[in-house]
């Protein structure tokens, strides 16, 4: 893998702890495909070296003098948006930092231990190489291009219409939506534009343990509709979005008329827990020609096979375009596999939601 200039990876490392530096330089910089540019001990001095170079991907601390990591991240999203790995003690088990990392534009969170550093990081350096490469491949820029297009969050005191009290558009139909890298803003802009008049939706979304209940959290306050972190056994309705919890695998399952998911401590399924192409495949399964799935930004293959087998099985498909994806990879796979109908960018997805819904031509 290359920089965008066809020359190695060019990676910043920017934290204040000397071992540190010098553990995550020796690991990265023994990559052929990655050059390490330079060290530096906080934002400030990053951004001296950043004059002289800019890197592919930044490698960032949280904790830091003068200025703390996540002023900087939005800093540089703002001004330069450029692919940002944190690495932070402050970003484990669901941590709020980590929650407004992803928010500001971070590819990925890696938790670093506060006490054997060095063996951690000699210990998960395969791991620390990925995440370094995958967040090469990434488009900041989109990502900030589409926060910006964001309209206000609702207030749902006035708008909000209850559960239960809205029946659905067709008996027995289902949504299913998955992403990975950049889907945390991508499902943002899709559900603020949802009504509640919509069947119900399961989605997945690749993040790390204890994230999804904080994010859903974080949508739930800004959407019309109810996104909340599903529980095993959680019937599916009308006017509610049902987060994979992170770490587990969620699939759909019938329940009398309708739905419910089962959420439970599966196996790893192409290489994610939760995994899109397991909530594909039962979606495909129990609610076939009655199921609308959407795949949208994300690094890899996750949900391809699994969207290929719903639009097999009758349903509709549809994935996000590559002009509004941070990582094209997901979408991409999915439409060369055979298994897509359309592909919209991602301000036209909702629309396309509710036509579906509906009943009606697809909007222009």
């Amino acid at each position: 893998m290359t920089s965008s200039g066809g020359g190695p990876i060019k990676v910043l490392i920017v934290d204040d702890s000397l071992l540190v530096r010098s553990v995550a330089r020796q690991i990265l910089a023994a990559q052929p495909d990655l050059r390490v540019l330079d060290t530096a001990i906080d934002p400030l001095y990053a951004m001296q070296s950043m004059s002289r170079e800019w890197p592919d991907v930044i490698v960032l601390d949280i904790q830091m003098p003068r200025m703390d990591g996540i002023t900087f991240l939005k800093k540089i999203m703002a001004e330069h948006p450029t692919p940002v790995v944190i690495c932070s003690t402050l970003v484990g088990d669901g941590a709020q930092l980590g929650v407004d990392a992803l928010a500001a534009g971070a590819v990925s969170l890696i938790t670093k231990p506060k006490a054997g550093v060095a063996e951690f990081f000699n210990d998960e350096s395969d791991s620390i190489v990925a995440a370094v490469r995958a967040a090469a491949r990434a488009n900041p820029a989109r990502l900030r291009q589409i926060q910006q297009s964001l309209r206000p969050g609702v207030d749902k005191t006035v708008s909000k219409v209850p559960r239960g009290g809205i029946s659905t558009v067709g008996s027995g139909r289902v949504i299913a939506m998955g992403a990975s890298t950049g889907g945390t803003t991508a499902l943002e802009v899709v559900m603020r534009e949802l009504p509640t008049d919509l069947p119900g939706i399961v989605v997945v979304q690749h993040m790390p343990p204890g994230f999804s209940r904080k994010f859903a959290d974080r949508l739930n306050r800004d959407v019309t509709l109810e996104f909340v972190e599903a529980s095993n056994g959680q019937r599916v309705e009308s006017g509610l979005a049902l987060l994979a919890e992170a770490g587990k695998q969620m699939r759909l399952q019938r329940a009398g008329q309708g739905y419910s998911v089962e959420v439970v401590d599966g196996p790893v399924i192409n290489r994610h827990r939760p995994s899109v192409d397991c909530l594909f495949d039962s979606v495909a399964k129990v609610a076939g020609r009655n199921a609308l799935g959407i795949i949208m930004t994300g690094m890899g293959d996750d949900g391809a096979l699994g969207m290929r087998q719903m639009f097999d099985a009758g349903a509709m498909t549809i994935a996000e375009a590559e002009e509004t994806c941070v990582v094209f990879g997901m979408p991409r796979c999915a439409i060369e596999r055979g298994g897509v109908h359309e592909v919209l960018p991602v301000h036209k997805i909702a629309a396309r939601i509710v036509a579906w819904a509906r009943g009606v031509a697809a909007p222009q």
